[in-house]
């Protein structure tokens, strides 16, 4: 593995490893792969209503570029991962809240996946899982809240309570060692955690719930979501 898919990093200390080449390329073809297939499984089971559309792929692409230009705009970065930044956490919401849970959690997952691939640097395959499929593809809950009243900033909260939830069981299994002498590693891992993410999430629920935002967001949903 160390040879083909990683090789030795120590960025993080002892341990940590950063993706080659082929590495890189193999994690692109997963992500392709999984959209693929969602698709395929999406069009079998779902009745034709619901069919997974050219137009919602289109628009979670989209999402997925924007939300990585934005992620790339730090107001500040810690120094173990994770950053306040331009609202990009926003834009894979907005697609669970227009689409549902469904293509929200498969936009989520692949947008996590594109994120490990622009700094591959991982402890374990389990912690990969947990810091990028699994925390970012947590903002795609906020499909579940698609038709609730105040329903895109609901999901926007439980979309970021998902990501900081394994972010923070991410922090206390493989990052305890960094937390200072004497403090609790949960204790320092929430509130890591909470540092970059809580500011982004204010500053977003702030924006959306400006009538002016508020209406032109609603406007792009309409014509995202029109057949």
């Amino acid at each position: 593995m160390n040879n083909f898919f990683a090789t030795p990093e120590g960025a993080w200390g002892d341990g940590s490893v950063h993706l080659t080449a082929a590495g890189i390329g193999i994690v692109i073809a997963v992500i392709a792969v999984l959209w693929i297939v969602a698709a395929l499984v999406r069009q079998r089971r779902a009745s034709k209503r619901n069919v997974l559309t050219t137009k919602q792929l289109v628009f979670s692409a989209m999402a997925v570029a924007i939300a990585v230009v934005c992620s790339m705009i730090k107001v500040f970065e810690m120094p173990m991962g994770g950053s306040v930044t331009l609202l990009s956490m926003l834009f894979i919401v907005l697609i669970a809240y227009w689409y549902g849970p469904y293509v929200g959690i498969m936009t989520a997952v692949a947008y996590g996946l594109v994120q490990f691939v622009m700094e591959p640097i991982f402890y374990t395959i389990f912690q990969l899982l947990l810091d990028y499929p699994l925390a970012f593809g947590a903002l795609g809950l906020a499909g579940f809240f698609n038709k609730k009243k105040w329903g895109l900033q609901i999901g926007y909260v439980v979309g970021v309570i998902g990501r900081f939830v394994f972010a923070t069981l991410s922090g206390v299994i493989f990052f305890a060692a960094y937390a200072p002498e004497g403090m609790n590693p949960w204790v320092y891992s929430m509130g890591y955690q909470a540092s970059y993410l809580v500011p982004e999430a204010v500053v977003t629920l702030i924006l959306i719930s400006v009538p002016q935002v508020s209406k032109a967001l609603a406007h792009v949903r309409s014509q995202a979501v029109e057949e």
